[in-house]
């Protein structure tokens, strides 16, 4: 990065507020952020600058390199040797890409903040930047909201696209950044080390089940650097794993079908809702097993079907969801 930009951080770094000065009502919770990052060397140090230039700085930001070989490891040492609150952990190498991978580095980021008061803990991808008070805000949902457990924003990614909330419920936090109370997060065991993926799905929906509110706040927006799901896949096999991860996270057949014709307006035309499609049935006819549990599937259709039967009320008899707090 170049030396003027280091000398605007250095700049920012000067003026980042403390938490309790931005202006709420509510004191801001102090909270710390985990980067997993494998092979990110081409977009980190955009993110890097813009957590540097957040209006509310974390505690201790901690990433975790697992086992980088693309020089991701000296782009973060340079910046830590700014920051004292920027810390690199690396693992060892491994031959394998998956996201039970991501769920260990998130875990040994956490590790490092032992002796740091802090109240939510934030899981950021190594790819995403966003404005400057993109924390500041969603700290600010945190602090005035106790039942909140998991917020987010949505994000944009090369293809232009942003979440469509007239099919995505602002339950859906996306696994790009999460933002959990920490008492959420320690009461949900934190992220289940499913190789498959879905594990940003895993946790918000386990949340809810557990009486915690989710919400993504469309007041702010982060941007994805990389076309979501293509680390190692063209979007066409991006569509596929997706439609094998829906099944394996329980998604109800009549739920993807909609899902599916709804993917097939987009580009690709037909092919993608066709390899959303193909992916699920896979799994379907495999019967793979699946790494979440049986309350944990009837509860996410439960949440699906109530959902479709608001958009088609007419047709559907309305399901109510039950939370865990509710009185059965």
């Amino acid at each position: 990065m170049p030396d003027c930009m280091d000398s605007r951080v250095e700049e920012r770094d000067s003026q980042v507020l403390t938490p309790g000065t931005w202006g709420t009502d509510a004191e801001l919770p102090a909270y710390v952020l985990v980067t997993p990052a494998r092979n990110e060397a081409q977009f980190i140090a955009l993110t890097i600058e813009a957590v540097a230039a957040q209006t509310v700085r974390p505690q201790k930001w901690v990433i975790v390199s697992d086992g980088s070989t693309d020089g991701t490891d000296e782009i973060v040492r340079r910046h830590a040797a700014q920051h004292d609150w920027i810390e690199l952990v690396r693992l060892p190498e491994r031959t394998e890409r998956h996201f039970a991978g991501k769920v260990m580095a998130i875990n040994a980021g956490l590790a490092r903040m032992q002796g740091i008061a802090y109240e939510v803990i934030a899981c950021l991808d190594a790819d995403i930047t966003f404005g400057s008070e993109y924390f500041a805000f969603l700290l600010g949902k945190i602090a005035l909201d106790p039942g909140l457990g998991v917020v987010g924003t949505p994000y944009r990614d090369q293809t232009s696209e942003t979440y469509d909330y007239r099919y995505v419920s602002t339950e859906h936090v996306s696994g790009a950044c999460q933002v959990f109370r920490r008492a959420c997060f320690e009461e949900i065991g934190g992220y289940k080390a499913v190789r498959g993926g879905a594990i940003d799905t895993i946790a918000s929906t386990t949340a809810r089940m557990k009486g915690w509110k989710t919400h993504s706040f469309a007041d702010q927006i982060g941007f994805h650097h990389r076309v979501v799901g293509t680390a190692d896949a063209g979007q066409l096999g991006a569509r596929f794993k997706l439609g094998r991860r829906d099944y394996l996270i329980g998604n109800h057949p009549l739920w993807q079908v909609f899902r599916c014709l709804y993917q097939m307006r987009k580009k690709p035309f037909l092919l993608r809702g066709l390899a959303l499609g193909a992916g699920y049935a896979s799994a379907c006819l495999r019967r793979d097993e699946r790494p979440v549990s049986e309350e944990f599937v009837r509860f996410r259709r439960r949440e699906q079907m109530h959902r479709l039967s608001e958009k088609l009320g007419r047709f559907l008899p309305h399901t109510h969801v039950r939370r865990s707090h509710e009185p059965a």
